[in-house]
């Protein structure tokens, strides 16, 4: 049986592609930051894992267990991280390295610890959650668009140093998908931006602040956890999976978007956004 190591499983695309793969007869060691969501994820019959990716301590026991239980880890899929919003000339130097610190560094983290089990045994799947953002940017998103676009950067030098071997990187570039990512921006924007004396100050109040409180998702080509969780899957069921997965059609459209528009052009389509 094959097994898949999982970051940032209490809700959303973490807990669904867990589900699904558990489903499909793979042995998930699913795992989040919170005890509390270890608990839930134990009650729904994971084996779960306190894990913090900002705590080096915390992977190295995690994947120290899962070697301990099946003598192999087969595929890791990093997929904890959050979106801190806000202007680029707002966000404090600690706000983006906190920022860096879960999605990038944590990330980067987890992955060179699997790669040493990768190397040894002489296979494995890096799966990295990147974004439509780490391919196009989009205002009020600089610090998330950086981490995504570092995790780009890492992912695709990755692939040429892993090359004619049996491990392999994949990137999947999520669009707009049903999870707690808002409702957990909301709470970043509100204690890292200074929403009152920001130059937007009335963007953000009508409509930025408005949006991310918003229960309903009216995002253009918003789809369910699901669709991730199936990307996942197809990559786990492949022999050689391929290095990159786009979800959503946002993704198609705006990846497409950047590789034939001018800057320029791309500028003026994505401020309309």
């Amino acid at each position: 049986m094959q097994n898949i190591f999982i970051t940032g499983c209490s809700t959303g695309i973490g807990l669904q592609t867990a589900i699904t793969l558990e489903k499909s007869g793979y042995k998930v060691y699913a795992s989040a930051r919170k005890e509390e969501d270890v608990q839930k994820l134990k009650e729904l019959g994971f084996d779960a894992l306190k894990v913090d990716v900002t705590i080096k301590e915390d992977i190295s026991k995690a994947l120290e267990y899962i070697l301990d239980q099946d003598k192999k880890l087969d595929a890791i899929f990093n997929n904890a991280g959050y979106g801190q919003p806000g202007a680029v000339e707002d966000i404090s130097v600690e706000a983006l390295k906190e920022q860096f610190e879960t999605n990038l560094f944590g990330l980067h983290e987890a992955t060179t610890q699997a790669m040493k089990i990768f190397r040894k045994q002489g296979f494995g799947k890096v799966i990295q959650h990147s974004s439509v953002l780490g391919i196009i940017s989009l205002k009020f998103r600089g610090a998330y668009n950086a981490s995504k676009y570092a995790i780009e950067g890492l992912a695709d030098t990755m692939r040429l140093e892993v090359a004619n071997s049996d491990i392999y990187i994949s990137t999947v570039n999520t669009g707009p998908v049903t999870s707690k990512f808002r409702e957990n921006a909301l709470k970043k924007f509100n204690k890292n931006v200074d929403i009152e004396n920001s130059h937007f100050s009335t963007i953000y109040k009508e409509e930025l602040k408005l949006r991310l409180e918003n229960e309903k998702d009216n995002t253009p080509f918003n789809l369910p956890a699901t669709s991730v969780a199936n990307v996942v899957l197809k990559i786990m069921e492949s022999q050689k999976p391929k290095p990159r997965y786009y979800v959503t059609k946002a993704t198609y459209i705006l990846g497409f978007a950047k590789r034939v528009l001018s800057t320029s052009l791309l500028d003026k389509l994505l401020n309309r956004l």
